[in-house]
């Protein structure tokens, strides 16, 4: 069964870029544009990995992956921020908040499906 990844992204190129350099994985790739739309997304779909912008509409990633993390059920999901503003702190709010790891954009698309495929291969190993 092809893994699911949320991208929680609200811009469109991005968007569009994420799609086309995942597609060819064989995932199961669903698409929010917001936080709330994300957390009903993620609850509905229970996808294995989301890749969530931090700079979002309605509420920003930090506070839907807070909230994400609070739900039963996931804890255990992998969740990957995805921003433009890496500055001095912001990568502890991101962990401190439930990621897992981040990403800065732009995004390296010819490293985004390697640290996918480690991240979810590690996480089948850990949880057979």
């Amino acid at each position: 069964m092809p893994k699911k990844i949320l991208i929680v992204e609200d811009e469109p190129r991005n968007m569009k870029v994420m799609l086309m350099v995942l597609r060819p994985h064989g995932y199961t790739l669903l698409e929010a544009t917001d936080g709330e739309e994300a957390l009903e997304m993620a609850v509905r779909d229970k996808p294995d990995l989301i890749m969530m912008d931090m700079q979002l509409p309605k509420m920003n990633g930090i506070e839907a992956t807070r909230r994400l993390r609070q739900m039963p059920g996931f804890n255990h999901t992998l969740i990957i921020a995805v921003t433009a503003s890496a500055m001095k702190g912001d990568m502890e709010k991101m962990i401190e908040a439930g990621c897992d790891t981040y990403l800065s954009k732009p995004i390296n698309t010819r490293e985004l499906p390697e640290v996918i495929a480690e991240m979810l291969a590690r996480r089948q190993e850990d949880n057979p």
